[in-house]
């Protein structure tokens, strides 16, 4: 399985109501990706200076189900919101063992 872990540093004017439809949109891909076993995100809860703003976790069965949902018709419009309403985003995708809960 496949960890896909992404942070999102918002700009401050990222309006209220696109940000409403990015997760809207974020909660729509769960069961409607192939590949796609499970999907959380939410906002940062800390607000430590160090912190993102927002984080995006997924698993995946493989490497190849990335691909499959980063060009999916549920993930391409979010991108139009979370890339220009961001002043930085990062990602990791690290594989979590078979014997891990």
């Amino acid at each position: 399985m496949i960890r896909h872990a992404v942070l999102f540093k918002f700009t401050p004017d990222f309006p209220a109501e696109q940000r409403a439809a990015w997760t809207a949109g974020l909660d729509r891909m769960r069961g409607n990706v192939p590949g796609l076993l499970a999907l959380t995100h939410g906002p940062d809860v800390i607000r430590s200076e160090r912190a993102f703003d927002y984080a995006i976790v997924a698993d995946f069965a493989s490497v190849a189900d990335i691909e499959v949902y980063n060009t999916h018709p549920l993930h391409e419009p979010l991108k139009k919101y979370s890339f220009p309403n961001s002043e930085q985003i990062i990602s990791v995708d690290f594989e979590i063992p078979k014997d891990t809960p």
